[in-house]
Parts: C-alpha cells; sequence; structure tokens
C-alpha cells in the first residue's frame, strides 16, 4: 500500500539530485570557519535575504533561540502571538536558556497589528521587565499557514523603529509566505532586524535552517551557538543539500499550496470534516471533526494510506509538500472522499 504523507513538511527525504549535491560536497572545519560549502551556503542566504550575513545553524529552534537570547535577553519581555512556534513547540527555551518572558497577544489569525503591540510595550520603569522584542511568525504554523501582509509588516517595522524594539522573523515557511504574498523575500527580511528560514521543511532538506541578520549580530551568533553546541565541522555534506535546496526547490512552492486546497476541498465534501476550502493560504491545512474523535479519524486514514496529524481532541492537520505530487494529492483526495468514520 501506498502511503500519502501529509503529517508535515519536514517527512521530505533528499532527492536523488540533492543526495548526489551532498556526496560531491567539498568541505572543511565549520567552527575554523574553513567549510567552503558552508560559507557558500551562508553567502548565498544573505543575498536571498538581503542582509549583511547569514549562519547555518542545526534547526530553526536554534535559529530562534539565538537572537532572542542576543536581543531581547534576561528578565526582558518579547511579544509574540499566542499560538507562535518559540512559545508552544521549542520546549520553553525562550525563558529557560534566554531567560526572556514572553507576552502572548491573542489574534484571530496569528498575524500581529502594530496597534495592539503598541498597547503591550511596558513603561520604562524599574520594578517592570522591558519590552525588547517582537517575534513574527511567517508564515504561521497553528494559524493554519496564514501570512503576513508586506504593509503590516511596515507598519510593526515603523512602530518598533520608534521604540527602539527589536524584530525577530521565525519565518520557517517565509518562502512559502513570499509565493503567497508576491512580496520578495527581500522586501519581507527589510522589515526585521533578524530572520531565520528553515531548510528542512518546504524546501526539502534533510537538516538545518539560516539564521540572517546584520554582520555584527551574526559575528556574536557563531559565539551563541557554539554556547548552545551547535558547533558543527565538516557540515558541508549538509550545507550542500541547502544550497540544492534553494536552487531547485523554491519557485515550486506554489503547487504544495494549490495540493493544500485540492485537500481542503476533499475535506470539505465528506460528512465528518467542517472546513472552509477557500480559506487555504499556503499549504497548512487545518479541519475541525466535530462528530468523531481525530485520534480516530487518524487511524482510519492511516489504515488507508494516507497519513496526518491530530489538532486537539477534534481537529486534524495536514501539509503538503514536494515528496507529494498532484496525482498523489488526487489519489489521498480520494481516499479521504471516501471516508467513513464509524
Amino acid at each position: 500500500m501506498k502511503l500519502y504523507d501529509m503529517r508535515s513538511d519536514t517527512v521530505t527525504r533528499p532527492s536523488a539530485g540533492m543526495r548526489k549535491a551532498m556526496y560531491e560536497a567539498e568541505v572543511g572545519d565549520d567552527v575554523y570557519g574553513e567549510d567552503p560549502t558552508v560559507n557558500r551556503l551562508q553567502e548565498m542566504s544573505a543575498e536571498i535575504t538581503g542582509v549583511e550575513a547569514a549562519l547555518f545553524v542545526s534547526s530553526g529552534s536554534m535559529g530562534n533561540l539565538i537572537p532572542i537570547f542576543l536581543n531581547c535577553g534576561r528578565g526582558n519581555e518579547l511579544l509574540i502571538d499566542w499560538r507562535g512556534h518559540v512559545i508552544n513547540f521549542e520546549l520553553s527555551a525562550v525563558s529557560a536558556i534566554a531567560g526572556s518572558l514572553p507576552v502572548p497577544i491573542r489574534t484571530d489569525n496569528g498575524i500581529l497589528e502594530a496597534a495592539a503591540l503598541e498597547e503591550r510595550f511596558r513603561p520604562d520603569v524599574y520594578y517592570m521587565a522591558r519590552t525588547r522584542m517582537v517575534v513574527e511568525e511567517n508564515t504561521h504554523n497553528l494559524a493554519g499557514g496564514t501570512f503576513y501582509p508586506l504593509e503590516t509588516l511596515k507598519g510593526i517595522r515603523e512602530l518598533t523603529r520608534r521604540k527602539g524594539i527589536s524584530v525577530h522573523m521565525d519565518g520557517a515557511r517565509v518562502f512559502n509566505a513570499s509565493a503567497a504574498s508576491g512580496a520578495d523575500v527581500r522586501e519581507i527580511a527589510a522589515e526585521t532586524d533578524t530572520l531565520t528560514f528553515c531548510l528542512s521543511k518546504g524546501l526539502g532538506a534533510p537538516v538545518g535552517a539560516m539564521l540572517c541578520g546584520s554582520r555584527a549580530f551574526i559575528t556574536e551568533a557563531r559565539r551563541v551557538r557554539k554556547l548552545l553546541g551547535g558547533g558543527m565541522r565538516q557540515a558541508g555534506v549538509l550545507a550542500a543539500a541547502g544550497i540544492y535546496a534553494l536552487e531547485n526547490n523554491v519557485k515550486r512552492l506554489p503547487e504544495d499550496h494549490e495540493n493544500a486546497r485540492t485537500i481542503a476541498r476533499a475535506l470539505a465534501e465528506t460528512k465528518w470534516a467542517g472546513i472552509d476550502p477557500g480559506s487555504i493560504p499556503t499549504n497548512i491545512v487545518y479541519v475541525k471533526t466535530p462528530r468523531h474523535p481525530a485520534v480516530k479519524i487518524v487511524q482510519a486514514l492511516k489504515e488507508r494510506g494516507v497519513l496526518c496529524g491530530e489538532s486537539g481532541t477534534h481537529g486534524l492537520r495536514f501539509v503538503t509538500h514536494l515528496d507529494l505530487s498532484k496525482s498523489d494529492i488526487a489519489a489521498a483526495a480520494e481516499i479521504i472522499g471516501h471516508l467513513s468514520p464509524a
């Protein structure tokens, strides 16, 4: 039985071309800054995002933690959407390691607005934590792959500049955001101080993320990466996958978005799922199962070859990616459409 795995876009496996690039990678000791393939990936990432420098890190979580550690710091606050990945899925590192206090702000769609942020800035008095950072997530996982309009990012940036507050973007899927919004990644990155993007999600690489920012910031970030145990040696075999991903797997992302809408339409036609198929902005589909426990539907779909994830007691998550072709999605959609939970 063929499996159609939509648990996450992290389940992708390196293609033959990517494996060849990894096999042929020229390597050196990256802790000494001597791995030419890592250096090329970092230079490429800085160029793509329009910043001065970039750093290859082992994961998006590390890429988010380092700027919080450096630019927010102990005893200070950061403002973030209440469903943000940083505070829900990164093991409280924001507090446990960086020593910062996250202040969750409730939104309907995961998108922070300048006016709502300004209301939460602390006055600079000795008995209150200082507000030092805003963390944006683009696209927003738990909000269903929503993305920031460029004008919203500009409004936040103008406010934070006035207030002397740093902006970090958890841009794990920022290339999806760019594809959906029409804004270039450079335009998006220009409205931040620091930005992290993942190589190991929609771009299809097996490992790693890129942390982007000013040259001075990246110099300090390299030190914190080492502090966190993230210094890698002959990492060029991994960096080569990232280079291949950036060169070959970005322009195809709209295919994943259309495939997600196909899955949403199939779900909408069932009697057990509650979803508006027109509400899917990128490659993440959340659906309610009001009359059936999610765990039972997940199991029933698994038995038929479709893998998805639970999202609460009565909800499912599907994520499309490059390992699923249009024909794969059509087959999975047919399985979903014929499912009749007991």
